[in-house]
């Protein structure tokens, strides 16, 4: 149900602006605003704005919503909108208990879910406020809190944990708290003043140092002019220490992972097999995959045959169009490589920013690497093949002619227990996928939350010259 405003009482609005900088370059800026309820709680207000690159292309980013706590704090209602480049997804919802009643609007349709979660949540829009409740409006070095917290547009939810880690001494002689917020990993830290105004925040997100500094409006609203955006991609890259030739056409790769991130590379033999420090990936060929009939009957796979809210397996689009390409197929193998082909010939080769949705893709024809992966496991899953989603790093040379390694999203088709789970790659047109694939998570978005954790402290060293 939407915020009805004229519930809210007609209070003076407390404002900050922040500017938002990767390194020293400013990329934009976000606003947030607050006033009290009529029940005695707050109404936040909150819009972003983004501006980077993604593999050379400009992009920008807006992010805007409202939320609603009660006199103690607790999250009552939301109503949240992120855009960029024509791809909008919409979230709203109202929190009963701990259960979340949630509607997410995107590619025209929406979806009602309603998620039961251990404790009452917040979001991110109500971290503040919560800080604030929490601590009686008197932070003090050593205090902690923990906190349910939930992403309305990933569905990720896990326990925040907050600490008090340090005091600063302002210019004008008043005390300053960092904040510190772990969230699976994700390490932020935040200096909130005595009265809970955030004055800085700071990040490093894939590799990339991003802060935001407390400005006046026209400071934070003031853009650099005839400066290229930050490339993020270029930015968050992992080197290759030897370098790799024909990365699309390998079978087999030997590495040593260097950096903290390397114990989150998962040992799946026989394609990618993990002993110490040295990771091997090896791919069947395509001859060598085993027949089988497109659909699978074993009922401990219908979890990868099941349509999720960003993955609409049933909707009459994603199912006519898989009849279409692969309903007179019989051979698991032949519907995948058709699938892969179409896939990969369908869409537009361009980086969007948002949460990637089959149907919105179907619709859409564009989209990276998780585009071109959500619809290919919407589709496959549509005609009976058992499909899930990989992420990780794959070896390119699209941003550098050295090339290195870069985030990347991948569909595994199961082969039956003989093959296995194999990685297949519509975004390259390849069944299987090369041995450049470095699988870190299985799962959606909100797994792939995790490979924040591993940017920038992970780095590889080519073993031998395998072909």
């Amino acid at each position: 149900v939407p915020i009805d405003a004229a519930a809210l009482a007609q209070g003076a609005l407390a404002e900050e602006w922040m500017g938002i900088y990767v390194e020293d370059q400013k990329v934009g800026y976000a606003f947030t605003g607050t006033a009290s309820t009529a029940e005695g709680g707050r109404v936040i207000q909150g819009r972003s704005f983004q501006r980077m690159q993604l593999f050379g292309q400009d992009r920008e980013i807006v992010q805007a919503g409202v939320a609603v706590v009660d006199a103690e704090g607790r999250l009552q209602r939301f109503d949240l909108m992120l855009r960029s480049e024509g791809v909008q997804l919409s979230a709203r919802g109202a929190v009963r208990g701990s259960a979340v009643d949630l509607e997410i609007e995107q590619a025209g349709e929406v979806s009602r879910l309603e998620l039961e979660l251990e404790e009452p949540p917040q979001i991110g829009l109500t971290l503040g406020s919560f800080i604030s409740e929490a601590s009686g409006g008197d932070l003090r070095e050593g205090q902690s809190f923990e906190v349910p917290y939930f992403s309305p547009t990933s569905l990720s939810q896990a326990t925040m944990h907050l600490r008090v880690v340090d005091t600063e001494i302002l210019p004008d002689g008043n005390e300053a708290f960092w904040v510190e917020r772990d969230f699976e990993g994700i390490i932020t830290r935040v200096l909130l003043s005595r009265g809970g105004e955030t004055l800085r925040e700071e990040m490093s997100a894939g590799g990339l140092p991003i802060w935001s500094v407390r400005e006046t409006r026209e400071q934070a609203t003031a853009m650099p002019e005839d400066v290229a955006p930050v490339d993020f991609i270029a930015m968050s890259s992992v080197p290759l220490v030897g370098g790799l030739d024909r990365p699309r056409e390998r079978r087999s790769l030997t590495l040593r992972a260097t950096g903290e991130g390397a114990e989150h590379i998962l040992n799946e033999p026989p394609i990618q097999t993990v002993s110490g420090d040295r990771v091997t990936i090896s791919v069947p060929l395509r001859e060598e995959l085993p027949s089988l009939p497109r659909a699978e009957e074993d009922p401990a796979l219908a979890g990868y045959l099941a349509a999720t809210t960003f993955l609409a397996v049933d909707h009459r689009d994603i199912q006519d169009q898989a009849e279409k390409l692969v309903g007179a197929v019989d051979d698991r193998e032949e519907a995948v490589q058709v699938l892969v082909d179409w896939v990969y010939r369908y869409l537009e080769k361009t980086p969007v920013v948002g949460v990637p949705n089959a149907l919105e893709v179907l619709h859409t024809g564009r989209g990276d690497c998780n585009e071109h992966t959500a619809l290919f496991v919407a589709l496959a899953r549509a005609r009976g093949i058992p499909a899930r989603i990989a992420a990780g790093l794959v070896y390119s040379d699209r941003v550098s002619q050295t090339g290195a390694f870069y985030y990347h999203a991948w569909p595994e088709v199961w082969f039956g227990p003989e093959g296995g789970w194999v990685p297949v790659d519509p975004t390259f047109g390849q069944l299987p996928a090369d041995a450049t694939h470095v699988k870190l998570v299985e799962g959606d978005l909100a797994r792939q939350l995790e490979l924040m954790q591993v940017m920038g402290r992970i780095g590889f060293e080519r073993i031998g010259d395998e072909p």
